[in-house]
């Protein structure tokens, strides 16, 4: 039923804002004992249209990670960032499931970032093509 599928999509969101909420929690609390030398702050962004999958949202498929603070990291640590993030499988799949398409780490310092899809790193097949 179409009033079903409405419910679905605030749903989503608020699954979406809970897990962003969550990870800027344990992000301050990291940087504030000192477990990290940066402070990491997640976001939505409008995403990478070139790595749409059938679960991506409309508008705003772009999971953002923004470095902040003075001090800088290397481009290998961005990209741990990353891969930490991207080896996790349920954390991907959870992350698709609720919309998002894109990984993006921006080191807002020197403005540079990498992105990488989602769907590359499921590991559920053809699927998501």
């Amino acid at each position: 039923m179409f009033w079903n599928k409405i419910f679905s999509w605030f749903r989503d969101m608020s699954e979406r804002n809970k897990l962003l909420r969550e990870w800027n929690e344990e992000a301050r609390t990291s940087y504030i004992q000192g477990l990290v030398p940066v402070l990491l702050e997640a976001n939505i962004s409008k995403g990478d249209s070139r790595y749409k999958h059938s679960f991506s949202r409309l508008l705003f498929s772009g999971f953002r990670i923004q470095i902040k603070g003075t001090h800088s990291l290397t481009k290998e640590e961005i990209l741990d960032i990353g891969r930490t993030i991207l080896h996790n499988q349920n954390l991907v799949r959870k992350m698709i499931l609720l919309g998002w398409d894109t990984l993006e780490i921006l080191d807002v310092v020197h403005q540079r970032g990498v992105k990488w899809a989602f769907k590359d790193f499921a590991n559920i097949g053809m699927m998501l093509n």
